[in-house]
Parts: structure tokens; sequence; C-alpha cells
């Protein structure tokens, strides 16, 4: 790069730096006449732009050399180099400088072949418009910048590109080295990918031999989906992706480096946010290695989404309600309860407040209706909203998370207080749990 080109770009990057501040934009004019050029530059000239005034196109060209110029406007017919040929030597010069050609007669096929081949950007006629001068020149410096803006874009964008391919190495150098340190992960690939059941077992072992911790949380999550998937809210293959993925949903974190996962785990709070958008990313990773495990797009879906929250505000997509798959609305109250660390009575609180908020009601539900978790009276058994037929006695009112009772405690239902109670979960969700006698 030349040393003025390499000047040029500096000044680019200094005035966009200063964007939200009053910036001065250079104005080259060019013209033989020094009462036009006097004239012109009376128009041209305010507070914002910094106006540059030569009498001939070698003092032009030499200015361009030194200094960059958001506009050139250059009379046609000079002695020496005409118009045209000085607007093409700018164009090579300073490529994002708008090019405007003043002219008193010149071929208007010649003006509209220029402007085609992006020689010059306007032209102006002589004698000019006060106004349409001034509109002109506000047109180029706009293209100017629109221009050198596109350009940073580019090269940031090719520079986000090649952090993402760095970053892309990484995960296939880390990858590597899992592979490395798991002996019996190698000999066993021909049979990872002919026999299901045991690249399931395989891939457990991975993440356990990875971080012990995450294989003892994915046994405790592997029960209670189990328990979940025996109800008939499953079909068969739903069954089939939700046990698949209680055991690998956290596959993705043998991406990260162990001092990385551990320091995660225990001491969240001193983590970067650099640190944390690579854990958020652990789920995008699991949904690509589920692949070599089960063929079916479901699973990774499942593994994708179970961190979105039935609000929206989770990740890594910010799905929401029914968009996220039942599977991964399930899989994430399991989950949730096992690595809360907290005690079973306060665990239960924790996903009961988040019913309707992090989590899909009816799937809160499932989980305290299928699991042990929550000591209830013999007499009394937990439900869900599609289970609820008349004759039922509840056993604990039903209030909406304002406060308003919509069903009191010990009401006999009926087909009508059931239609209230579905006809409100579909427009404001009801998230308590449902209780009856029975």
């Amino acid at each position: 790069m030349s040393r003025i080109h390499l000047r040029l770009s500096l000044t680019r990057k200094a005035n966009l730096m200063t964007a939200n501040a009053t910036v001065t934009h250079s104005i080259l004019l060019v013209d033989d006449d020094a009462d036009v050029l006097a004239a012109l530059r009376e128009v041209v000239h305010r507070d914002v732009y910094r106006v540059v005034c030569c009498l001939s196109a070698d003092d032009a060209l030499k200015e361009l050399e030194e200094n960059e110029f958001a506009v050139v406007i250059s009379d046609q017919n000079m002695p020496g180099m005409k118009g045209l040929d000085l607007l093409e030597k700018v164009r090579e010069i300073q490529p994002y400088c708008s090019r405007v050609l003043l002219t008193g007669m010149l071929l208007v096929d010649t003006l509209i072949g220029a402007i085609n081949t992006g020689e010059i950007y306007r032209f102006l006629p002589k004698p000019w418009n006060r106004a349409e001068v001034r509109a002109t020149v506000d047109n180029a410096v706009h293209r100017y910048l629109l221009l050198i803006q596109n350009d940073q874009l580019q090269a940031e964008s090719r520079a986000l590109n090649a952090q993402l391919a760095k970053a892309n190495e990484t995960l296939r150098q880390n990858l590597e080295l899992v592979t490395a340190q798991n002996v019996a992960i190698d000999r066993a690939h021909e049979a990872l990918r002919q026999n299901f059941e045991h690249s399931l077992g395989l891939c457990f072992r991975l993440i356990s031999t990875f971080y012990p911790l995450l294989g003892k949380q994915a046994q405790a999550v592997v029960e209670i989906c189990r328990n979940m998937a025996s109800t008939e809210f499953f079909t068969e293959a739903e069954r089939h992706v939700l046990m698949t993925s209680a055991w690998i949903y956290d596959i993705g974190l043998v991406a990260l480096d162990r001092p990385l996962l551990h320091k995660l785990f225990t001491r969240p709070e001193v983590c970067s946010p650099e640190e944390h958008a690579l854990l958020r990313h652990h789920t995008i990773i699991g949904q690509t290695l589920a692949a070599f495990v089960d063929q079916l797009q479901e699973v990774g879906a499942t593994i994708r989404a179970h961190h979105e929250r039935f609000d929206g505000t989770g990740y890594p997509d910010g799905q929401a309600g029914e968009n996220i798959p039942w599977t991964a609305r399930c899989l994430a109250v399991a989950v949730a309860f096992v690595q809360t660390g907290m005690p079973k009575e306060q665990a239960c609180d924790f996903i009961q407040e988040e019913s309707g908020k992090g989590f899909d009601p009816e799937a809160v539900r499932l989980f305290f209706r299928t699991n042990r978790v929550s000591n209830l009276p013999r007499n009394v058994k937990e439900v869900m909203m599609v289970e609820l037929k008349a004759g039922m006695e509840l056993a604990r009112g039903i209030v909406t998370p304002s406060g308003m009772l919509l069903v009191p405690e010990g009401q006999v239902l009926n087909e009508v207080s059931i239609a209230k109670l579905t006809n409100h979960g579909r427009l404001h969700l009801v998230t308590e749990r449902l209780l009856i006698f029975g």
C-alpha cells in the first residue's frame, strides 16, 4: 500500500470514528476561469464543507495525491486535460470520491455514457442553478460516505470470517485432542456408526471422561426423562428423541477447555462475556455432534433448543412457546431441576416459579406428575390440562399469575369450568399445578 493510500485509509477511519461530531468534508473545485471558480466556491462553501479550488487539472491531481476529497467538481472545457479525462484519473486515485462534471456544452450521449460507466456521478450545466448545485453536492457527499461505510463493513465482515475460521480450527483441534485422549473411542469408531446403542454409550462415556460431573447430571436427567416419556403424551418417535437427547444433551461442552468449563460451573460470576458466549454456543455444537449418533434431525434440534425459554429469552435462537420442540421443553425442565444444585424442595419451588416463564407449564406439570419430587397427600394426584374431566374435584385452587382466582379449591369440575380453564390457558397460560382428589 502506498503512503498516500495508507494516509487516505487512516483519514476515512478517523472520519467514521467522529460520525457523531461535526465533520468537515473536503470538496475540490477545478476550473480554468478564476471568476467561475470563485462564484462556484461561494455556492458550495458551507460550515460543514472545506472547499479547495484549483485552476488546472495538474494542480488538482497534486491535491488529490495529498488529501482526500468527498467530491470533485470539474469543468469540462479546460486547456490541456479535459474534465472527463481528469475525473477518470480521480476515479483511479480516489475511487470513493463522487465526481461531478461542470459543462456548458457536451453531447447528452457522452454524458450518459460517462455516468453509466461510473466515470462521473452527476453533471451540472452552465449556467447553474444554485439550489441544484447544493443538492448535488449534498447527495454526492452522502454517496461518498455510503461507499466508505460499505467498504468498512466488508472489511469487518472479512475480519469476522477470519475469526470464525480460526475459532472453527480451534474447535477442530480441541475435538482431535479429546479423541486422542479417549483411545477406546478411536477403536470403537466403526462400531459407533453401526450400532446406535453402542454409539450412545460411547458418547456418554466421552462426556463422563471429559468432565465427570456432566455424566452424573446426565444420568439423573435420563431418569427424569424416562418417567416423562413413559406417558401417553409422546409418540414413539418423540420418546426416542427425548431419551437420546437426555443422554447427550451436553456433548457440545467437550469443545471447551476443561479449566474453562470448570470455572463456568464453579465460579460463573468471574467469567467474561466472551467465556459465557462460548458456553452458550455448546448447544449448537451439540446439535452438530448429535448427527454422528442419530440421523434423526429432531435429536439435534432438541439438543440445540434445550436452553430456550418459554418466554423467548433463552438461547441460541430466542424461540418461544410452542415453537420450541415439545421434547426440548420437557428436556429443559429435567436439566434445570438437576443442575440447580439446590435441595429437592427448593428445586421444585424454582421449577414451579419458572412455569410460564422459563418452562412450558404443561412440561412442568408432566415433570411433577411423573417424578416423585414433591410430597403430596395420598389422596391427591397431579394431572395435565388435557386430562381434566367432568367430575374431578380440585385439591388446590387455580389462580392466574396476577392472582385472579379461576377455579376455587374443592370445586367439582364440569364441562363449563374445564372450557373456562382451557380457553384461559390458550390466551394467558395456566401456570399452576393441577391437583385433584382421587
